[in-house]
């Protein structure tokens, strides 16, 4: 199955944010069984921050649902590795082409997910990674998830166009409690104005339980 097939199964409104090409490495199955959750944040991710995306992306395996992120340093690194340390599955989207890691150190992690899990790209080999392919991998990412977490982010944070993306597609966008309360932060209140809910461990189960199956494509298909 490729996005041919990919791009058959989505809503008019979804085909819009499809990119033209999509390339796959690994299981192009989990685009079309369970239900997939984005696990986003901070590059510069605080010793706190790492712990409670490894306590979400564990928690969301518990719940038999699939961790996406964008193999990205901090946050995006831990969330994958939580994934297949708990026995779960992940997808990477990437913001460079299939064969390219970034960053660099997590180039075996590229290869056990390539071979485990999955890996997606909307760009081809030779493609040059530049700091606009990263906010364009966003939209695919919230695309292709039925919801976003938002562990950690600044002001400023490329994570902020996850969030808005999603939010556009019509998906759920969860945003950690402790983000909420930064002071300095406003993109967090203004995403709640927007639909965005707050995620703390007092409700994380029973939201986990009930994420919509958004994106999955699966049934749909027979």
């Amino acid at each position: 199955m490729g996005i041919e097939t990919y791009f058959q199964l989505l809503t008019d409104a979804e085909k819009k944010f499809l990119p033209e090409k999509l390339f796959f490495g690994g299981n192009e199955n989990l685009l079309y069984e369970k239900r997939r959750v984005s696990v986003v944040g901070s590059r510069a991710a605080t010793k706190e921050g790492l712990q409670r995306a490894r306590i979400i992306s564990s928690t969301l395996v518990k719940h038999d649902i699939i961790v996406v992120s964008g193999l990205a340093k901090g946050i995006d690194t831990i969330a994958h590795q939580t994934a297949i340390n708990s026995g779960g599955q992940t997808i990477a989207v990437l913001g460079t082409p299939l064969n390219v890691s970034y960053p660099k150190e997590n180039v075996n992690l590229l290869e056990m997910i390539k071979k485990e899990h999955l890996a997606v790209s909307q760009f081809p080999e030779g493609y040059p990674t530049q700091p606009k392919n990263f906010p364009i991998r966003n939209r695919t990412m919230a695309l292709i998830s039925d919801a976003t977490i938002i562990i950690e982010a600044s002001e400023k944070s490329g994570t902020r166009h996850q969030g808005w993306e999603a939010l556009r597609l019509g998906r759920e966008v969860y945003i950690l409690e402790n983000v909420i309360k930064e002071k300095e932060i406003s993109w967090a209140k203004e995403m709640l104005d927007y639909g965005a809910q707050v995620l703390s461990r007092d409700n994380v189960d029973e939201i986990f339980t009930d994420i919509p199956y958004l994106t999955s494509k699966f049934e749909d298909a027979f």
